[in-house]
């Protein structure tokens, strides 16, 4: 596929859908479009031993958290705000059981429920019911009406994707959930990374520039006509 009718496709698919999206797969690379790293291999056991600077960490973040017992409500209040004034994006990857991973970026006020209508227009079987969850450890996401930023979400994240289906289920089969997850015009998408966006540079208008005006001079000057000293009254 040319590069540029697929990068067209992928701005129509973003329109159709509201969102900016990506679509990869977990074996495709060490990162996405984002640049965020992607983890397929399991750390090895010295990696959650306790070190020294994990002790050292701890303990200024201890110190940390008794600093801020002590400032105001309002200072608080102010560090807040302008920590979430500073991040303007929440990207949001969801991993898929096929090893598929959608990427969507979304503002941080917009809420986990816009996530979930966002899946409902991209996933295959919209008429399976499905949950999403984060790990580790395993934690179903059940209030959808969080924003974002509340939710910890924001500047980004990872989620898993999981139908919710009984173990009596008809649909729960080894079929269903080895997939397609994704619909087939989504999955095309594989691979393709997003047009970037132009920075527009605004250009200042030109300011008019006043030339002073100078006073014509006539190169001929006449003499100036002479007033009669004649009185009025005098008769010839």
């Amino acid at each position: 596929m040319d590069e540029r009718p697929a990068k067209d496709q992928l701005s129509a698919v973003a329109e159709e859908l509201g969102h900016e999206i990506c679509v990869f797969t977990s074996s495709s690379g060490s990162a996405g479009p984002s640049g965020l790293p992607i983890s397929t291999e399991d750390e090895p056991d010295d990696f959650y031993d306790f070190t020294p600077e994990d002790f050292y960490r701890v303990m200024g973040d201890r110190i940390g958290a008794q600093s801020q017992v002590l400032k105001t409500r309002k200072l608080r209040e102010a560090e807040a705000a302008a920590r979430r004034a500073r991040i303007t994006k929440a990207v949001i990857r969801v991993r898929f059981p096929d090893s598929y991973i959608l990427e969507a970026n979304f503002k941080p006020s917009e809420k986990i429920q816009d996530l979930v209508d966002l899946l409902l227009k991209v996933i295959a079987r919209p008429d399976i019911p499905f949950y999403l969850y984060t790990t580790p450890p395993k934690e179903r996401i059940k209030d959808t009406s969080k924003d974002f930023y509340s939710a910890g979400f924001a500047p980004g994240a990872i989620v898993y994707f999981s139908y919710d289906l009984p173990n009596d289920s008809e649909l729960n089969t080894e079929e269903t959930k080895a997939g397609p997850y994704l619909r087939e015009e989504i999955r095309a998408l594989n691979g393709i990374e997003p047009i970037p966006k132009m920075v527009e540079t605004m250009v200042p208008e030109p300011v008019p520039t006043t030339v002073p005006t100078t006073a014509m001079v006539d190169p001929n000057p006449r003499p100036a006509a002479k007033k009669s000293t004649k009185p009025k009254w005098l008769k010839l």
